[in-house]
């Protein structure tokens, strides 16, 4: 009987002794473990910088889902100081600076334009023959030989000529209208051949 006790007695020992040694061990093992355990500083420092980056730009061109957006990330940034501390990072990390805006394009230099000829008189100038290849009719008003334009101003003298007889007549624009000219009554039967009534065959100079 005392032989068994003894023996009990001394496997209880070893076994305390073995359990104790485990434990030891283990926390060894823990201790080992979490030493190694010890976070990259340089890839916390980019996720911290990327996060950082990505609230900025968020408040510089907000919309709609910027304020969640920024919450969400916020917390992830706080997360990352957390482990950066636990890993003793002591970098100063700030927000990437913008990309830098590309100059203006310059001005391609202007071209050599000359300048432009200053515009012509209406209908040519005195002495030119105007309002050519058109035929010359006539308006009825009771007045002295005149006539109407709707190229030349009220003032201008024409020179009207029939080739067909030969027979010619100045006069002065006195109205309006939506031919280059036409001759009123009185003008009209200075150069008209008898029975005709259109002037097909006409030159009309511009004399002032």
């Amino acid at each position: 009987m005392n032989r068994r006790v003894g023996s009990n007695g001394r496997a209880r020992k070893v076994f305390l002794g073995v359990a104790a040694a485990a434990l030891l061990g283990g926390g060894l093992a823990v201790g080992t473990g979490m030493g190694n355990a010890g976070e990259n500083c340089d890839g916390l420092d980019t996720a911290l910088r990327n996060n950082l980056t990505f609230i900025a730009d968020q408040r510089a061109n907000p919309d709609g889902l910027s304020a969640d957006r920024i919450a969400n990330r916020q917390a992830v940034v706080d997360l990352i100081q957390q482990r950066r501390a636990t890993a003793g990072c002591t970098a100063d990390v700030q927000p990437a600076a913008p990309p830098a805006a590309a100059p203006p394009a310059a001005a391609p230099p202007a071209a050599d334009v000359p300048p432009a000829a200053p515009p012509a008189a209406a209908g040519g100038a005195a002495g030119d023959v105007v309002c050519a290849g058109s035929t010359v009719t006539l308006f009825n008003e009771d007045a002295g030989p005149a006539a109407s334009s709707g190229t030349f101003p009220i003032g201008t003298r024409l020179r009207v000529t029939n080739l067909d007889n030969g027979m010619s007549i100045t006069v002065t624009v006195t109205s309006p209208s939506g031919s280059c000219v036409l001759l009123n009554n009185a003008a009209y039967e200075q150069v008209r051949e008898p029975g005709k009534f259109v002037i097909r065959r006409a030159v009309v100079e511009r004399v002032s």
